[in-house]
């Protein structure tokens, strides 16, 4: 089965290095993460990402269960990208590329992910009704929290 495939960009109006510095601080998930889902960091990171670390966190991504997850930075290139892939949670597949480019007026931040349900009759349905339209509403949050911790101007 292809892969399902979530992308988004914004601009923050923040050098390159201050937009690193923020996404490769785990303690940071939280504050993009809409309170709902009840972000729980489960384990002690470092201050900075690196190739290798593991990340164990619950939140609740849908209907209110609490899920437990586990991620790996499994490539890193500061700072200019890093990939996250999960190694237990809820999707048969998440691999997660995190990009940032200097442009006119801050830094260009891309999200490319690649995901997979687990294996069920009509995924493309539960995808398309469920799981594409949360990840949106997900998504449009960090957009809108990143707006607020890097206002413009």
């Amino acid at each position: 089965m292809k892969p399902f495939t979530l992308e988004r960009s914004q601009i923050l109006p923040v050098s390159q290095d201050e937009a690193w510095r923020f996404f490769s601080d785990p303690a940071n998930l939280g504050n993009i993460t809409p309170p709902s889902m009840e972000f729980r960091l489960t384990c002690q990171p470092p201050k900075e990402a690196h190739a290798g670390m593991i990340l164990t966190y619950s939140l609740r991504p849908l209907f209110g269960i609490r899920m437990a997850w586990t991620t790996e930075i499994t490539h890193l290139q500061r700072p200019l990208f890093f990939v996250d892939e999960q190694r237990f949670g809820p999707y048969r597949f998440w691999h997660h590329q995190h990009h940032f480019r200097e442009v006119d007026g801050g830094v260009e931040m891309h999200d490319l992910v690649h995901y997979l349900l687990p294996a069920m009759q009509f995924t493309w349905l539960m995808n398309r009704c469920i799981v594409a339209p949360r990840l949106k509403r997900i998504f449009d949050y960090r957009r809108d929290a990143l707006q607020r911790i890097f206002p413009a101007g």
